[in-house]
């Protein structure tokens, strides 16, 4: 079956990550497999393996090939403030793909909010209560006045930043 030949199948994966879908078994859990076809197309991750969604090298070369492959990673490399921090300063947005802990860390989150504003939404709230944060935020966009805590809605600064960037 062509879906088991590694040479045909790793030709397809080196052009188009999306082929380790039609891949079987055996080789979404050959490392050097995967490492390809997450070079090629990061989100290939979804497709590999448990235990390769589990080996940082794997992930980190996915993350770095397409942040959104975050998505993917098993929980304790979500929880990994090198991996994050390389999804995160790609857009931001992946900060909803972290571990909720990140999610808190000050340096994680700005760095996510200087990229893509609209992650507010996915920061801890103990952090949309934070001026700075949420000063970083809607700086980038001030549509996402909307995810602040109450009280920051109510800030006459931060109102008046989020006004002149729409």
């Amino acid at each position: 079956e062509l879906k088991a030949d590694r040479d045909i199948v790793l030709v397809a994966v080196t052009q188009n990550g999306w082929a380790l879908y039609y891949a079987n078994h055996e080789l979404k859990a050959d490392r050097d497999f995967i490492h390809a076809a997450v070079t090629q197309y990061g989100k290939a991750l979804g497709y590999a393996a448990d235990e390769l969604k589990a080996d940082r090298d794997i992930v980190l070369a996915a993350v770095t090939q397409d942040e959104r492959a975050l998505e993917y990673a098993a929980d304790e490399l979500k929880a990994d403030w090198g991996i994050v921090l390389v999804a995160v300063t790609q857009d931001g947005y992946a900060l909803q793909y972290a571990a909720d802990e990140l999610k808190a860390d000050r340096d994680i989150v700005r760095l996510a909010l200087t990229q893509n504003g609209w992650a507010l939404r996915y920061v801890a709230d103990e952090l949309k209560k934070d001026r700075d944060i949420v000063y970083v935020a809607v700086t980038q966009d001030g549509s996402v006045l909307q995810y602040a805590a109450e009280e920051l809605k109510a800030d006459r600064d931060i109102v008046h930043v989020a006004v002149t960037q729409n």
